[in-house]
């Protein structure tokens, strides 16, 4: 599915079809829903693209599905939308994760901003899920051996330290680096921290994994 979708879920038909016909002058695909409840149904981990979110609905309301949402680990931007004084409610909602709250009726310039940044956030994410997969995988290359070796040079240790820790020699230390290099495709250990970031694996992250694969 493009992550240029948005989905705009407002029990008002008149909310709903205005809001299409603004995206669609910016030529984003848009699905509407009447509540959360026919939202839900076709929602799933796949689905991407931003979500425009009325607060106060019959059935179902906008925090809720949200809660909903994380609950079922489905990661969409949502901007809220709302005709009402909702400071407390905006509140929460930001620090649920929703990347906006607007007052009706919307600004249009404003809402298509807002939705061309939310889904321009998205797909950078996405990118770097993809790039975190690609280097998980990279560790898979490697050996129990090569993984510890690699867990005590990022936590700062030479190969002298490394090789009393793990009692072998500083030569075969000294192979195991060049094969873990080979392996993972980088030319030191900074290089390799440095890819990792670029996949938003953090140091700790990184140590837990390879951690998690010696045990």
């Amino acid at each position: 599915m493009s992550t240029s979708n948005v989905f705009i879920v407002d029990d008002d038909i008149g909310v709903r079809t205005s809001l299409a016909i603004l995206l669609g002058t910016a030529h984003f695909a848009t699905t509407c829903f009447a509540s959360a409840e026919d939202f839900l149904q076709t929602c799933t981990a796949q689905t991407q693209g931003c979500l425009l979110l009325d607060v106060r609905m019959q059935g179902m309301s906008g925090p809720q599905l949200q809660a909903e949402l994380q609950r079922r680990q489905i990661e969409l931007p949502i901007i809220f939308l709302t005709g009402h004084s909702d400071m407390g409610v905006a509140v929460d909602a930001m620090r649920a994760g929703a990347v906006d709250f607007l007052s009706k009726p919307v600004n249009g310039v404003l809402l298509l901003q807002r939705v061309e940044a939310a889904l321009a956030c998205q797909a950078t994410r996405l990118q770097s899920a993809v790039l975190r997969i690609e280097w998980e995988a990279r560790l898979t290359r490697l050996t129990q051996r090569e993984r510890q070796v690699l867990a005590l040079s990022l936590e700062g240790l030479g190969n002298k330290e490394i090789a009393v820790a793990l009692q072998i020699s500083v030569r075969t230390i000294e192979a195991h680096r060049a094969r873990i290099y080979l392996r993972v495709g980088v030319t030191s250990v900074i290089d390799l921290v440095k890819v990792a970031s670029e996949a938003h694996c953090s140091m700790q992250q990184l140590l837990a994994l390879l951690r998690s694969t010696t045990e």
